[in-house]
């Protein structure tokens, strides 16, 4: 009779395979929920890739709509330069909140699901193209001009009566992501103001005006700083993220985010160094004015970036 008994070398084999077949239905069944969960997501597009914002347990879109316009003046045959402002008289205006609401709805039709609005005039644009519409897109805040740039508004009090005022302006009865917009160098900011915004992004939350809160700076290191100090509050950062970046090997933002699980959304994606490459410029076409431009890569090449 063949002897029955099994090694201690095949012992492990078997064990290990079905450790390992058991590892990948685990996985599939985690994908499976993942999936259902992203598909439920705004404007889900198949052909568009999504990522989970942290904390916030949101799905977005993998490219999502910077609020900035450039050259739209000359898309819509504005008589005036238009790089952040709106057109001052009516006919120009029309043109132009039917160019915003093209242009959204073209990105809606893609599975981009994510607006991200820093100036009032910004705001005021995607709230007035997202009405009736307003399930199909999130929609980050921040009217820059009543937050932490301006000394006078650096104080918790004046940062929700600005808010109040903006969300009043813009018709909006919530706002998805309260992002704050801080000094480019965060570092510049006293503890104190930075305890203000603070305490204004949290009496928003709690007060259902925002379900998510954040900021905007380009400070990595006091990013990082703030992130492992108040956890709860910063949900989200915005920050320029390029082809360039890279992670330091040790005290990296990238690690503090990991930790914390915290939203990213990279700005100013093209660098210095692919900005100005030198292979050729391709020649200039007609944009069909729906459509949103992307000039400012080769107009206004981002600083080169800093390892965090």
């Amino acid at each position: 009779m063949a002897d029955q008994s099994m090694s201690r070398r095949g012992f492990i084999r078997g064990t290990a395979a079905v450790a390992a077949g058991l590892a990948a239905t685990s996985s599939l069944y985690a994908l499976a929920d993942q999936m259902a969960e992203i598909q439920k997501t705004r404007s889900y597009n198949p052909n568009m890739e999504y990522r989970r914002l942290g904390k916030t347990g949101i799905w977005v879109s993998a490219v999502c709509m910077g609020g900035h316009w450039k050259r739209i003046d000359k898309m819509i045959g504005a008589n005036e330069r238009l790089d952040y402002a709106q057109p001052k008289n009516a006919a120009d205006q029309s043109r132009f909140d039917q160019n915003r609401y093209e242009v959204v709805s073209r990105c809606i039709d893609h599975g981009i699901n994510l607006i991200d609005a820093c100036t009032g005039g910004e705001v005021v644009a995607y709230a007035k193209a997202l009405r009736g519409r307003r399930d199909k897109m999130f929609l980050n805040y921040s009217w820059y001009e009543t937050e932490m740039r301006n000394e006078a508004w650096r104080t918790a009090k004046k940062l929700l009566e600005g808010l109040d005022a903006g969300m009043k302006q813009a018709g909006l009865e919530y706002i998805d992501l309260w992002r704050i917009t801080c000094h480019e160098k965060g570092s510049n900011h006293t503890r104190p103001e930075v305890d203000e915004f603070v305490k204004a992004l949290d009496i928003a939350k709690r007060q259902g005006k925002c379900r998510f809160t954040g900021l905007s700076s380009h400070d990595r290191p006091w990013l990082k700083w703030l992130i492992e100090t108040y956890p709860d509050i910063i949900q989200v950062i915005v920050s320029p993220y390029t082809a360039g970046s890279k992670e330091l090997p040790k005290d990296s933002l990238f690690e503090t985010v990991r930790k914390h699980d915290v939203g990213w959304l990279g700005i100013k994606p093209c660098s210095k160094a692919i900005a100005r490459s030198t292979a050729p410029r391709p020649k200039k076409t007609t944009r069909s004015p729906a459509w949103p431009s992307a000039t400012s890569c080769a107009t206004r090449p981002s600083p080169r970036p800093s390892p965090a």
